[in-house]
């Protein structure tokens, strides 16, 4: 198996294959994230994925059950290729349950619907897609490469395609400044793409960040606890997206949130009232990116 640089999972993938398909990030420009600086985007030959997966098919076989596809947009890979390469997992590994990897809205896009079906039918179970907020300021501010339409044209894509979406934003990324702002256009973007699952993360201070210096100069305000629970209540108040996966429990959380949605809002805002009287957040030198 060969990997290069530090690889990154989604939270949820801790127990599955992982194996790169690419190296880094084609788009690599947001300014709060740091994952794949030090790396220079390429594809890996298919030749050389392929022999990871054999080799992995040798070793653990029968005992895999989820593949996660790396880097951070595997999608940006020719569809031709990526069925070659799916096609070859779902023969080498028998009891394979999911096959899951990080999309970019972009490389989403860029796919044809008939292409996103083929690789469902291949077996590409869920995409990750960082939809980061659904402020049009803080998503030109943050240098996401794609405006709040494309992000939700990507995602409802996505579903109508039979790929399941799993959606991220970033609690805090509008500051104290755009703290409503960044709320409730984040519910209204999960409401319109209703994906079948969203995760939120906290957004915390990272040196080697481009976005570092805003935050140091103080025109981007970082949230502390309580501003957390006022943008969480406004998101949740806001948002209308039944029977998606909600989930908050990410190590940079000051809050551990997961329900349902719509279902599980009030039993979560309840919640909410309970840790902001009793100041029960997640201490600072717990936190972790």
């Amino acid at each position: 198996m060969q990997y290069e640089g530090t690889v990154y999972r989604p939270p949820s993938e801790a127990h599955s294959l992982i194996v790169q398909i690419t190296v880094g990030c084609a788009h690599n420009t947001c300014t709060f994230c740091t994952m794949y600086k030090d790396k220079k985007f390429r594809i890996r030959p298919k030749d050389a994925v392929l022999a990871d997966f054999e080799e992995a098919a040798r070793l653990y076989g029968p005992h895999i059950r989820r593949i996660f596809l790396a880097d951070g947009d595997a999608l940006i890979v020719k569809t031709v290729d990526l069925l070659d390469i799916l096609n070859f997992i779902r023969r080498r590994f028998p009891n394979l349950e999911r096959v899951t990897a990080y999309g970019t809205a972009q490389d989403i896009l860029h796919k044809t619907k008939d292409e996103l079906r083929l690789l469902k039918a291949a077996g590409l179970d869920m995409v990750y897609m960082g939809i980061e907020s659904g402020d049009p300021q803080v998503l030109r501010d943050i240098h996401k490469g794609v405006n709040r339409e494309q992000l939700s044209e990507a995602g409802r894509k996505l579903q109508e395609c039979g790929i399941l979406c799993s959606a991220t934003l970033i609690s805090g990324l509008g500051g104290r400044q755009r703290l409503r702002e960044h709320a409730i256009a984040s519910a209204s973007l999960v409401s319109e793409i209703k994906p079948a699952y969203v995760g939120f993360l906290t957004l915390m201070i990272d040196r080697e960040a481009p976005i570092y210096p805003r935050i140091e100069s103080g025109e981007l305000a970082l949230l502390n606890p309580e501003d957390v629970v006022e943008e969480m209540r406004l998101f949740l108040g806001n948002v209308d997206s039944e029977g998606t996966v909600f989930r908050a429990n990410h190590a940079s959380n000051y809050v551990i949130l997961k329900g349902t949605l719509n279902e599980d809002i009030p039993a979560m805002m309840a919640y909410l009232d309970q840790v902001e009287q009793n100041g029960r957040y997640r201490a600072e030198r717990f936190r972790r990116l």
